[in-house]
């Protein structure tokens, strides 16, 4: 009997205590704090936000109302009404549900970012939500340098607007879906390239902003202030500089940083020309971070746009010589070696280096290379002293030509005088592993070209897998 009345006199104290804690004695119960689309539906201001994520594919309303972290970047209604007027559109209701859907997701950032996050970082990139090139999620330029704006188009009127689920920060402007010229503008840091895009041939501007894909290797300022060394812009050839820009262009593919680094190394083409119109080369190596033909490095990767992606480099990369390449790729450092330190008497480098006709010496290009791999030198007894080995090298020279494989005889042979003054035959298809096979000066047959146009501004290079000896 004590144990019940012990319980009820218990259960009355709960009940005593649970009264004195209602609003009866004036306190309140705090209102739970709302989440993003609830915010944004007991703002005023942003009812057309909310009224575009209702309508958009994808459930946004339901995605947004979700865990999180999120990061809104939060139109006005002002900001929807431009945004239609300037695409074309009467209402909300006229745009396509799914072009809607990922503009919407442009503006969500899937982490939780404050203002002062922002202000420390001073100016980047982060991703968005959308869907660019190959699948990745498209980039968003920041600069809090002087308040926050986003692309260089939306400036935050109010930020830090905090939800259960993330931060909310009202902008003015909508932030259309960008393509990598869009993504260029909207950096300071690309103002020399964006200028030098709109001043070169080719109307290169609407040539990046079409559909692409492109890969751009964008040098910032500082990498044209050095390459114009004093020169103004307007003072370059338009046509040479429009050259020098699709040499940064690689099209029909938006290529990560991570799928370079999975390559390790090699070469791919870009939009410039050389001779015979064929594509010019450009060698990558990722050994130590991002470089392409050895002088230009990735500072900023994958800023990824609507139709490419862009890849902020150090240098700019200048139309490469033959030489370029045999500098860049490790493959042909013993060739290197060969043809500077073992040979000092004869300036291999600054006649290949050449881009002009009408030498003295009558060493003119376009020249063709047949370059020996370091393997292939390893293979020799002995290198040879200077006096033949400046002949070798130069039987593995052809002047005043730009021979490509596709001016091979396939089936057939092909024959070629070299600047030693031997022939050598080229052999179509080739044996074994190799592409062709070549008879040198010498008569040896077993040698193999491995790898085939390496397209320079000033000729072209071929790998063998040994080396060629005169007769």
């Amino acid at each position: 009997m004590k144990t019940k009345h012990f319980f009820i006199a218990l259960f009355s104290l709960s009940l005593i205590a649970t009264s004195c804690s209602s609003d009866d004695d004036g306190t309140k119960t705090p209102a739970a704090t709302p989440n993003i689309v609830e915010l944004a539906q007991e703002t005023p201001s942003l009812s057309s936000l909310v009224a575009a994520l209702l309508r958009a594919d994808g459930d946004l309303a339901t995605v947004l109302s979700g865990d999180g972290p999120f990061t809104v970047l939060a139109p006005t209604n002002d900001a929807f009404a431009t945004f239609l007027s300037d695409n074309g559109f009467a209402s909300l209701e006229e745009v396509p549900t799914d072009v809607l859907s990922q503009v919407l997701l442009n503006h969500v950032i899937m982490a939780d970012v404050s203002a002062s996050d922002l202000v420390s970082l001073g100016s980047g990139y982060t991703s968005g939500s959308a869907t660019g090139a190959g699948d990745e999620n498209i980039s968003i330029y920041f600069d809090a340098t002087n308040g926050v704006t986003f692309n260089n188009v939306a400036t935050v009127t109010a930020a830090d607007v905090s939800a259960s689920n993330g931060t909310v920060h009202i902008i003015d402007a909508v932030l259309g879906l960008p393509s990598i010229v869009d993504l260029a503008v909207a950096n300071s840091d690309f103002s020399n390239l964006v200028a030098a895009l709109g001043s070169a041939d080719g109307d290169l501007v609407n040539v990046l902003s079409g559909d692409g894909p492109f890969t751009v290797l964008a040098p910032t300022n500082t990498a044209f202030n050095t390459f114009l060394d004093g020169t103004a812009l307007g003072d370059v050839d338009t046509a040479a500089l429009s050259q020098i820009l699709l040499n940064h262009v690689i099209i029909g593919s938006s290529i990560t940083s991570t799928a370079l680094v999975d390559l390790e190394a090699g070469y791919t083409n870009t939009g410039a020309t050389g001779p015979g119109e064929s594509p010019l080369s450009l060698y990558y190596n990722t050994t130590n971070g991002v470089m392409f033909n050895g002088i230009s490095s990735v500072i900023q990767a994958d800023v990824i746009g609507t139709n490419g992606i862009i890849h902020a480099v150090d240098t700019v990369i200048d139309i490469p010589t033959v030489v370029t390449f045999a500098l860049a790729d490790p493959t042909f450092s013993t060739l290197v070696e060969a043809l500077t330190t073992l040979t000092p008497a004869t300036d291999f480098a600054a006649v290949l280096s050449r881009t002009e006709t009408g030498n003295s010496d009558n060493l003119n290009p376009n020249f063709t290379v047949f370059a020996p791999t370091n393997d292939a030198f390893a293979a020799l007894a002995a290198v040879p002293e200077e006096g033949p080995l400046t002949q070798i090298l130069l039987h593995h020279v052809i002047k005043e030509a730009n021979v490509t494989s596709s001016m091979l005889n396939n089936p057939g042979d092909t024959t070629a005088t070299t600047i030693e003054g031997d022939d050598i035959t080229i052999t179509l298809p080739g044996t074994g592993n190799n592409i062709a096979n070549i008879t040198d000066g010498s008569g040896a047959t077993d040698i193999g070209i491995i790898a085939v146009d390496v397209q320079a501004g000033n000729g072209v290079i071929h790998a063998i897998n040994k080396v060629m000896i005169n007769n």
